[in-house]
């Protein structure tokens, strides 16, 4: 099962959202050899990344089946893909109104309609140079001038279901991820104590001990995205050499 979805690779520039939607899809796939239906399951979840990332890119809020349509006059996706996309939104609708099962599917017809998914995906994202750029820019940018758009992003962002009461080399991440989110809030409305400063490199240790040993990508980016808050607020502490 590994094999069969090892070239099901998440896109960069993914929001966490479609990141999240993606890979769980996958995961549904890899998991059919436990339950045959999961690949079901996993063709009508893929379709909300897709929802997702075609109602951004096309500025409209529609069905699917309409942007599909939309995306293959515009010319962004080729025809065949979008015929492929379709069978998904069909599947999707048959569920629906109970003219097939969640066994409709199996692990390898599951795989052709998610890769075509993961495949619009890549194409409906912005080109990898303009996501260069966006990063290169917020490497420049001054420690003040990120931490408050991280810590918005990071508040829309869904935690990772499958890690609650997970712990990771002995560190629990749910309480990492709400200590270094207190932390963040008191410096932005703020600034820290002594005490405050102490707790924050104890968490950036564990941080830096944790996300290396993560083997989800969503879950692996959002304990990265706190670990850049976490060093942003801490560089704000570092005395400047003189």
């Amino acid at each position: 099962m590994d094999a069969l979805v090892a070239d099901l690779v998440l896109p960069g520039g993914a929001s966490m959202y479609v990141m999240s939607a993606m890979e769980t899809s996958r995961e549904l796939i890899r998991h059919s050899y436990y339950r045959y239906e999961f690949a079901t399951v996993a063709v009508t979840h893929s379709l909300m990344a897709l929802e997702l990332v075609l109602a951004e890119r096309l500025a409209v809020n529609e069905p699917v089946q309409d942007l599909i349509e939309r995306a293959a006059v515009a010319g962004l996706i080729p025809a065949e893909l979008a015929a492929e996309l379709d069978r998904s939104r069909l599947l999707r609708d048959e569920l629906t109104q109970g003219t097939v099962t969640s066994a409709a599917v199996g692990p390898v017809g599951a795989i052709t309609m998610v890769r075509a998914v993961f495949n619009a995906v890549s194409l409906l994202l912005p080109p990898a140079s303009a996501v260069d750029m966006a990063a290169v820019y917020m490497n420049r940018a001054q420690p003040e001038g990120r931490l408050a758009p991280l810590w918005e992003e990071h508040r829309r962002a869904l935690y990772p279901d499958s890690f609650r009461g997970i712990d990771v080399d002995g560190v629990e991440l749910i309480l990492l991820d709400a200590d270094v989110a207190g932390l963040v809030q008191r410096e932005l409305n703020g600034g820290l104590d002594d005490s405050g400063i102490a707790v924050l490199w104890a968490c950036i240790a564990d941080l830096d001990k944790v996300v290396p040993l993560i083997n989800s990508e969503y879950c692996a980016s959002y304990f990265s995205r706190l670990r850049t808050m976490a060093r942003l607020v801490a560089a704000r502490y570092i005395p400047t050499a003189t």
